[in-house]
């Protein structure tokens, strides 16, 4: 329910409605996205990735987690937030922003999943599913048996329909739809309860250094922020989503905290692949990945696709010092730095050098110095969606 201040701060802009309940569908899928039992191991849960108290994001600091058949297995890539992906657009390589005569391109957008391969939430929910690095189940089939066979059955079938366990393939994408339903349904998802939001409907102010951080981070010559994480309200009125659900390629170090990459052949090229595999002849995308949601990033223990860095005051120097000062960041070889060590040669071109802080070279003053990005760090943290309960919900 909400609480005073929350439902103060949604007069605001048009925040999603709470619903009084959930729908059948939406019920059954909260109690499928706990159930160990839809796993091959029976130990792991969409939850065991996605914990609610981390923001529906990974439940502690390492860089992957296990998973598989027997738990000691590892994925390839961090686990993401599920909070806030209700207005995602379905993805495309050629992107215009609407609303606008003079529409500005955008490149590749949208999808779900940090290379955007899903179409929708139900598509992103059967990826775990049947990965076998996660919950290894070996086929469709595998998890509508374990539902039929778990204490959710009944459930799933009076909001399915009677007979639904006949029909394995339709049964499966009901699996998806019901763990969809909880996520769009569920304000858990969107609560849309951080200072940003008081402030913005005039029920908080920020701090001297929280507005000094915000002023940074819109300035395009300084943290320049958000050009890629939009802090103002979308289409309609829709609160600040914090990206534009474009894809970028930074050059983040090499993670060699995962266990493929002690392959060095092995290479995670986001949306050329591996995972995604209908781009992987479109090199020039080769090294991107989905600009994430800064919404609650301050509560998060790792920092991109990779989850290279834990915290937030190293994400933040990396960004304003990766080309000023790269040894600190990449390995050195016979004397030389090995620069975006995280992707092949040839495709090293397709980082980002054009947009500030990133448009540096080596000896150049960084776009940001020590305390300014303690402020804007301040500022990240004025997105935590814990604020209205640390406030007592009171306007």
């Amino acid at each position: 329910m909400d609480t005073a201040r929350d439902a103060a701060i949604r007069q605001w802009v048009r925040y999603p409605s709470v619903p009084s309940q959930l729908s059948p569908q939406a019920e059954v899928g909260r109690r499928l996205f706990f159930d160990t039992a839809l796993s091959a191991s029976g130990r792991t849960s969409c939850a065991s990735c996605h914990d609610p108290a981390h923001a529906y994001g990974p439940p502690d600091g390492r860089a992957v987690q296990p998973g598989g058949r027997d738990q000691h297995h590892a994925g390839t890539r961090a686990v993401p937030s599920l909070r806030y992906l209700d207005n995602t657009p379905l993805f495309s390589l050629n992107y215009f922003t609407p609303g606008s005569e003079d529409a500005e391109y955008e490149g590749p957008t949208g999808g779900f999943g940090r290379d955007g391969a899903a179409a929708s939430r139900r598509q992103q929910a059967a990826n775990p599913l049947l990965d076998p690095d996660e919950m290894a189940n070996a086929t469709p089939a595998a998890v509508v048996v374990a539902v039929r066979d778990g204490v959710f059955a009944h459930q799933f079938e009076q909001a399915f329909g009677a007979g639904v366990f006949e029909h394995p393939r339709q049964a499966f994408d009901d699996v998806g739809a019901a763990l969809e339903a909880f996520q769009i349904e569920d304000p858990s998802f969107h609560p849309y309860t951080s200072k940003f939001d008081a402030v913005m409907s005039g029920h908080a102010r920020f701090t001297a250094q929280e507005l000094h951080g915000y002023a940074l981070f819109n300035d395009p010559k300084k943290g320049n922020c958000a050009s890629c994480h939009i802090d103002a309200p979308g289409p309609g009125g829709r609160p600040a989503a914090f990206t534009d659900y474009s894809y970028e390629a930074l050059g983040v170090p090499r993670n060699r905290a995962i266990p493929a990459n002690r392959d060095p052949r092995y290479y995670d090229l986001g949306l050329c692949g591996p995972k995604r595999k209908d781009l992987a002849t479109q090199t020039q995308y080769c090294g991107m990945f989905k600009t994430p949601t800064l919404r609650n990033v301050a509560t998060r223990q790792l920092f991109f696709h990779n989850g290279y860095f834990h915290t937030l005051d190293a994400m933040m120097h990396f960004y304003v010092g990766r080309d000023t000062d790269p040894r600190k960041w990449y390995p050195v070889v016979g004397g030389r730095v090995r620069k975006f060590d995280d992707l092949p040669l040839r495709y090293r071109g397709n980082v980002d050098h054009s947009d500030a802080p990133m448009d540096r070279e080596p000896g150049d003053k960084p776009a940001l110095d020590a305390r300014e990005i303690a402020d804007v760090i301040a500022f990240l943290g004025a997105l935590d969606d814990g604020y209205t309960a640390k406030a007592g919900g009171a306007p």
